[in-house]
């Protein structure tokens, strides 16, 4: 058994010696052999195999184009890339295979491996190609832009001329002519009419009918307010334009003849916009309202006579006065009108307001300004009504009426009726006895220090019904008086707690008259005394306007 065993291991390794042996000399034989194959004798071959080699490289050239186009991502690209080159790799052993069966002796061809293949220039012409792909629809799509923009215009010019085809048809069947037919005239542009002199005349003719839209601008000015020209005719050559009396808030006033009654009339000619407009459509209501309350023409109300639109200016045509109070004052009383004036004035001021509070309106804007004197200075009337309105309409506003004529309870914010009235008439009375304003406050603020200064501290239960009260009054009812420093210049809040009374109206009214006779210093003692009763600052507390009449600076005659 041993035997057995020693005899099959030898002749295993003589069998592996042998093996080794015979690989030693295929490798040896495998080196000695020639790289290169040997020449073939064939031409045909050689022709073929060149042929070969450029279609290999325009599938190569194919291949990397498709897989690049056809590509998402870089990821992407580079799979594909990796499997068209082994496609390739085995379309060329496939082919070289198929050459070798064929030809009688191998040629072995080098061949441009696929990783040597440029893909950059392929990526960069792919880039350009769609580059170029995005250019050109552009340019596509603008030219169908412009091309439907010029369909649309076409469309419009169209549409128009067919607009323009129906009003004329339509003109032309309303006419009488109906059997006329539209016929497109051809103009001679050697015509001897086109030639022909046209009669042009120098007369020049004033339109007061038609409002012209290119000369609006020189009817008015920046603000609205109508361009007064001495001469000019306004309303169908009824009224010639002889002076401009004055200029407000909401219009001018001029003086005019009247061409029919050869009358001189006063015409206020309202701004140019909507606010002035509703505002004088409501004087014209309270104006003949008022008229018509006053047939016979004795409360001292201005007049209106008719009213008309000029250029777009709503005018009112009132009857005409010499010059306003505060000119005769200026004139004439820069010390004092005399007594006699003076209480001629304040009874026809007074009757004025009693008119008022028949109809139930409040003026809300008394003052010099407002009141009218005749050119004989013997008759005085109110005026401007613009700021008038029913006493169940009031509003609390801290800025109604004039700032020097402001009674308390419109600062405070407190609710107001006709005493508003009295107040305003007490301070131009008081001017009109001394030629100076009695409240030069210049804000709602000083106004009521110079109400304190003259009548002492407004009373707590007057200041609790004030809507504005906080805006001049503390928790504790203290005035706070705002006024500059001295030095800074800035405006400082100061507390004021004790109130004292530093002004005497008599006194006041004195000094301003200087020499007076024993009658004119008791009519001024009972002026002094109405004044304290028109100016109390509570307006429940106020001397109304049938009392005021019947006071003794009224009632009373002067005797010398």
């Amino acid at each position: 058994m041993a035997d057995h065993h020693r005899k099959y291991s030898k002749h295993r390794t003589d069998s592996k010696r042998d093996k080794s042996a015979k690989r030693s000399k295929d490798t040896k034989h495998h080196l000695n052999e020639p790289r290169t194959p040997p020449y073939s004798s064939k031409s045909n071959s050689i022709d073929e195999l060149i042929k070969q080699r450029e279609t290999l490289k325009e599938e190569l050239k194919k291949f990397s184009k498709h897989s690049k186009s056809s590509s998402k991502s870089k990821h992407d690209d580079h799979g594909k890339k990796r499997s068209s080159s082994d496609n390739l790799h085995k379309y060329k052993n496939s082919k070289r295979s198929k050459s070798e069966k064929n030809s009688s002796s191998t040629v072995y061809v080098e061949s441009s491996p696929v990783h040597n293949v440029d893909y950059t220039q392929v990526d960069s012409e792919d880039e350009e190609s769609i580059i170029e792909q995005r250019r050109q629809q552009r340019k596509r799509l603008l030219e169908q832009l412009t091309h439907s923009k010029d369909i649309a215009e076409q469309e419009n010019k169209s549409n128009q001329e067919k607009c323009i085809t129906k009003k004329d048809l339509q003109e032309i069947t309303n006419s009488n002519e109906n059997k006329t037919q539209i016929k497109s005239e051809t103009t001679d542009m050697f015509a001897e009419e086109d030639f022909i002199a046209k009669q042009i005349t120098d007369k020049v003719t004033q339109d007061n009918s038609k409002n012209s839209v290119q000369l609006t601008d020189n009817w008015d000015d920046e603000e609205g307010y109508y361009n007064i020209k001495i001469g000019d005719i306004i309303n169908n050559n009824r009224y010639t334009i002889k002076s401009l009396l004055g200029q407000g808030v909401f219009a001018n006033v001029i003086r005019a003849q009247d061409t029919k009654t050869n009358i001189e009339v006063a015409i206020k000619i309202m701004r140019n916009n909507d606010l002035m407009y509703k505002t004088g459509l409501k004087e014209i209501a309270t104006l003949k309202e008022m008229n018509a309350a006053d047939p016979t023409n004795k409360y001292h109300c201005v007049r209106l006579d008719c009213h008309f639109m000029h250029k777009k200016h709503l005018c009112l045509v009132l009857e005409s006065l010499h010059m306003d109070l505060r000119v005769v004052l200026k004139k004439y009383g820069r010390h004092g009108l005399n007594i006699k004036a003076l209480n001629s004035y304040s009874v026809q001021l007074l009757l004025a307001l009693r008119l008022l509070k028949k109809v139930g309106y409040i003026h809300a804007d008394i003052k010099p300004d407002n009141i009218l004197v005749n050119d004989r200075k013997n008759v005085l009337k109110l005026c401007d009504f613009g700021s008038a309105f029913k006493v169940e309409e009031n509003e609390p506003t801290p800025y109604l009426v004039s700032r020097f004529y402001r009674a308390p309870e419109i600062i405070l914010g407190i609710t107001y009726n006709h005493g508003v009235d009295i107040w305003s008439t007490a301070c131009t009375m008081y001017e009109m006895a001394t030629g100076k304003i009695l409240f030069t406050g210049n804000s709602n603020n000083k106004m009521l220090k110079c109400f304190m200064d003259l009548k002492g501290r407004i009373p707590t239960r007057l200041l609790k019904k004030g809507k504005f009260k906080d805006q001049h009054f503390n928790y504790n009812n203290n005035f706070l008086y705002h006024r500059k420093d001295e030095f800074s210049g800035r405006e400082k809040c100061e507390e004021v707690s004790n109130i004292t009374i530093g002004r005497d109206l008599l006194k006041e009214i004195k000094k301003a008259r200087k020499e007076m006779s024993p009658g004119e210093e008791k009519k001024i003692g009972q002026l002094k005394d109405l004044l304290d009763k028109m100016l109390m600052l509570d307006p429940a507390q106020r001397i109304s306007v049938n009392e005021c009449l019947k006071h003794p600076f009224i009632r009373e005659e002067l005797h010398y």
